[in-house]
Parts: structure tokens; C-alpha cells; sequence
């Protein structure tokens, strides 16, 4: 299987390295808006149970309406969005954040901060996928992969920093802060991308009913369903870690922090990982990852045990972020004439993997198995994600009207 050369609609006139750098710069800042916001509730979960008067599992709801959101905004912005040039979608996607985030900030009681969470994740998908088109259209057609790393390097850095500065910060000054933050991030992102990003970008415009004709195709689903169950088992041991940490590893909570940044600092490396890969083996960088993947997921709960074979588990776990910028690059190659609502898809793909894997741990660990099942159930999605590929691979070789339309026009 050769590897693909980029869709003629993502080819632009060459920036100049500098403004390359800047405009990747612009657009990696909105992906650390996005990934603070997206995690937030993690760390800020003790501050917002006491400032609503609710219960844990009540602030769990707020992480999954925010993924919800995510989902429902990214194939329907992408496509109300169609006929704006990328300049302009990405400046209203990001103001559009901005706003969602301070209406978290000011949300009087916990069924309003229910639906402000909802609204801030409607622009996530859609941005990211809007995002990576504008990276790659900037950037020569050898260095995509790389490009879309470098956007995808705000959300990773994220988890990293951008958790622990909000966590910080909501027990200094109160939870309510850490939102304006991310607000106040956002807002210098919409600055920034209209400085930086060329005004004389052509529009690729495109009809709502010809985006889904070209989307409804077997490999575009196929990608997605590779990062919906592959990417699973990141989640699944992620959500889980403070627990696993607290009753397994036995370390006082101070510890905590440090095992969540091992995760973003292996999603960092993954992040660039990815990049690199997808620029020498293209697709077939999936199941080099998610093989890999598998490996650390099954020795994870043999890790678990000391903290000092816990926390370099951590970060090869997180190495798993190396999918996302490989996915998203594949995606650009079968999405054909429906390359928005593709890339802003691969976001909703991810958040249901957000969903899943937790779900999964959690029937797990409720069904007695240990904390450390987590491990497990997330090389088990891993492995399905193997398969998912290998069928995936197959489709692709086979003529283009065999691995066309899922269904017929």
C-alpha cells in the first residue's frame, strides 16, 4: 500500500518559514485553550463538588457534557461552516470558545454550568479538524504529518501544564478562575490567528449534501472507528490513575499530580512520535502504535505496585497520543471532498473513546477485577483497534468502486 500525497484542496501557496512558524504557533495556542478546558474538571473536581453542593459522579457529568458537545458540534459546525473561508471559521470557532468558557466561569448553579459545558464543547471538533486543514494547506506536502503534530502539541501540553495550572489555581483563587483562564487564552488565540493567518486564503466552499455524500465512505468510517475503540485504552487508565495510585501504588495524594503529568508528557513525545511516523510509513504507522500500545497496557498493573515503576508506566501509556496526528493525516487522504467534516470528526472519534474507555474500566473494576484492570481492558481495545486497521488496510487496496460509498448514492 503506497502512501498518499495531499488532496489537491489542501494545497496553498508556500508560506514562508517564519510565518509558518507563527501561524503554527496561533493555531497550537487554541489547542491549549481547548485541552485546559477539556481536562479541567479533572483536577477541579473537589472545588466545583463543594462550590455546587453536588456529589463526584455530578461533576463527572459536567466532563461528559462537555464530550457530548464535542460530538454533536463537530460534524454540524463543520458543515454550516463549509462555506467560510478557514481564516474566518477558525476566528469564529475560537471566539464562539471563548464564550462558552466564560459562560462556565458565571454559571450561577450546577444545571446551567451542566449546559455551559455543552456549549463550550460544541466548537472543540471543529476546530481541531479546521485547524490541522490550515496547517497542512501552510505547510510543504512531506512535513504534514509533523504539521498536524505541531497543532495537536497545544492539547498535549495541555494535560501537561495546562491541568496543573488550572487545578493550582482553582484551590488559590476558586474554581471559577480557571475557566476565565482558558477564556482569556482563547481570546489571545482569536488575536493571534488574525495576524497571522493569510487574508488572501481561497475559499473552498462546499455544499452540506456533497460533504456528506463524500464522508459516507467505508475507509472514512473505518479511521474513525480505529481511533473510537483503538485509542480507548489511554482513557480507560487515565480516568482511573488517582484511584490506582491512591489504593494500589498506596502514595499520599501529593503524588497524583506527577502521575497525570507522566500521561501528558508521554502524550507530548507520542504527539511528535506521530508526526514522524505518518511522514515515513503513512497509515501504516496504526498498528505499530496500537501493538505497542497493547504491550505497555498489559504490563501496566504490573507497574503499579511501586511508584517508581508506576510513573515511567505512565508516560509510555501516554505515548499512545502518537495516533491521533497519524489518524488525522489519514483521514485527509480518504475523506475526498469532505475534508472538514472528516478532520472535525476525528475529534468526535476521540471523545467517544473518552467515553468508552472509562466506561469499560469502570464494569471492570465494578465487577470486582481491581484497579489495575484497567491495564487490560485497555490493551483488549487496543487490539480491536489491530483489527479495525487490518480491515481498514484490506478496503483500501481494493479497486476505488469497491471501497467507495458505504451506501449507494
Amino acid at each position: 500500500m503506497e502512501a498518499m500525497t495531499a488532496p489537491a484542496d489542501l494545497v496553498a501557496a508556500p508560506m514562508t518559514p517564519r510565518g509558518r512558524a507563527r501561524l503554527l504557533a496561533a493555531l497550537s495556542l487554541g489547542g491549549f485553550a481547548i485541552g485546559t478546558s477539556e481536562f479541567s474538571a479533572m483536577g477541579l473536581m473537589p472545588d466545583m463538588v463543594e462550590g455546587f453542593g453536588v456529589t463526584e459522579p455530578q461533576v463527572g457529568h459536567l466532563i461528559s457534557a462537555y464530550a457530548l458537545g464535542v460530538v454533536v458540534g463537530a460534524p454540524l459546525l463543520a458543515i454550516v461552516g463549509g462555506r467560510l473561508s478557514r481564516r474566518t471559521l477558525l476566528l469564529a470557532l475560537m471566539g464562539f470558545y471563548a464564550l462558552g468558557n466564560l459562560a462556565s466561569a458565571l454559571a450561577p448553579d450546577y444545571v446551567s454550568m451542566l449546559l455551559a459545558r455543552f456549549v463550550a464543547g460544541l466548537p472543540h471538533g471543529a476546530y481541531f479538524g479546521v485547524a490541522a486543514l490550515a496547517a497542512v494547506a501552510a505547510s510543504p506536502p512531506q512535513a504534514r504529518g509533523k504539521a498536524i503534530s505541531l497543532v495537536m502539541l497545544g492539547l498535549t501540553l495541555a494535560i501537561l501544564l495546562g491541568n496543573p495550572l488550572a487545578t493550582w489555581m482553582g484551590q488559590a483563587v476558586g474554581w471559577r478562575w480557571a475557566f476565565v483562564l482558558v477564556s482569556a487564552v482563547a481570546l489571545a488565540t482569536v488575536l493571534l490567528l488574525a495576524l497571522f493567518m493569510p487574508r488572501n486564503e481561497a475559499i473552498v466552499a462546499s455544499r452540506p449534501l456533497d460533504e456528506l455524500r463524500a464522508f459516507n465512505r467505508l475507509p472514512v468510517w473505518q479511521a474513525l472507528a480505529i481511533g473510537a475503540i483503538g485509542f480507548a485504552g489511554l482513557f480507560c487508565v487515565f480516568s482511573y490513575l488517582a484511584p490506582t495510585m491512591l489504593q494500589v501504588t498506596g502514595v499520599s495524594p501529593a503524588w497524583i499530580p506527577l502521575g497525570l503529568a507522566g500521561i501528558g508528557l508521554g502524550g507530548v513525545a507520542g504527539n511528535f512520535l506521530g508526526g514522524w511516523l505518518f511522514d515515513r510509513m503513512g497509515f501504516r504507522a496504526v498498528p505499530v502504535i496500537l501493538l505497542g500500545a497493547a504491550i505497555v497496557l498489559v504490563l501496566f498493573p504490573l507497574s503499579a505496585g511501586s511508584l517508581w515503576t508506576l510513573l515511567p508506566a505512565t508516560v509510555a501509556v501516554g505515548l499512545m497520543g502518537a495516533l491521533g496526528p497519524v489518524l488525522q493525516s489519514h483521514l485527509m487522504d480518504v475523506a475526498g471532498k469532505a475534508q472538514t467534516l472528516a478532520a472535525a470528526s476525528h475529534h468526535a472519534a476521540f471523545n467517544a473513546a473518552n467515553a468508552l474507555g472509562p466506561w469499560l474500566g469502570g464494569l471492570a473494576i465494578g465487577a470486582g477485577l481491581g484497579w489495575t484492570s484497567t491495564g487490560y481492558v485497555g490493551a483488549a481495545t487496543a487490539l480491536l483497534g489491530v483489527a479495525l486497521y487490518a480491515w481498514a488496510a484490506a478496503t483500501l487496496r481494493r479497486p476505488d468502486d469497491e471501497a467507495g460509498a458505504c451506501a449507494p448514492a
